[in-house]
């Protein structure tokens, strides 16, 4: 029987947490280039030319005050502050549900915009909302994470050997701003911009 090597958990946790966040790269990405296309053979309709809502940019300044918070946590439980990592793990999250609230309202008023009043734009809108729809949906998940790393952070399961949940949140929420970034560049060439 051959001689087979287990990797150390946190290996093999960072190995998994490697993997999930390329795949929902992919899923993004091929997405976005869908929509992409969809929305180029609807350019020539003047509801595709509307223009999105501007708080579409006060979430996404949200959104990286988020990644920064998270970054800094990354940092304090390194130097095993614990209080420290907790808290700005959980002004993150209630960060994370102004993120969500701005998102809401942004894609309310792209549903009861002009673009939804007929005509083929509104597939565009509507492919819009679908999209920040999708990565709201993400953030809801990464608040759920946040909340409970910041929970076992101030319980005091982690410390500057063992903080590989920390690392991750930080992770997953940079790539939550990439996405978001690389959504609104999109969506800013494919519609009437801000």
């Amino acid at each position: 029987m051959p001689n087979i090597t287990i990797l150390p958990n946190d290996q093999r946790y960072r190995q998994g947490g490697i993997l999930f966040l390329g795949t929902l790269f992919i899923f993004f990405v091929s997405s976005l280039v869908l929509y992409g296309i969809y929305a180029y053979t609807r350019q020539n309709d003047a509801q595709s030319s509307v223009p999105l809502p501007m708080s579409f940019l006060t979430s996404t300044i949200c959104l990286i005050g988020i990644s920064g918070l998270v970054h800094w946590a990354t940092r304090a439980i390194r130097r095993s502050r614990l209080y420290t990592t907790a808290f700005l793990l959980a002004i993150s999250g209630i960060a994370g549900v102004l993120f969500m609230a701005v998102q809401y309202a942004s894609m309310r008023e792209l549903l009861t915009g002009p673009a939804m009043q007929g005509g083929t734009g509104k597939g565009v809108a509507g492919m819009v909302v679908v999209l920040a729809f999708l990565h709201a949906l993400h953030i809801a998940g990464g608040v759920i994470a946040l909340g409970i790393v910041s929970v076992r952070a101030a319980l005091g399961k982690y410390d500057r050997e063992r903080h590989w949940p920390v690392d991750f949140a930080a992770q997953y929420w940079h790539f939550l701003d990439v996405i978001w970034l690389m959504m609104l560049g999109t969506f800013a060439m494919t519609t009437g911009g801000f």
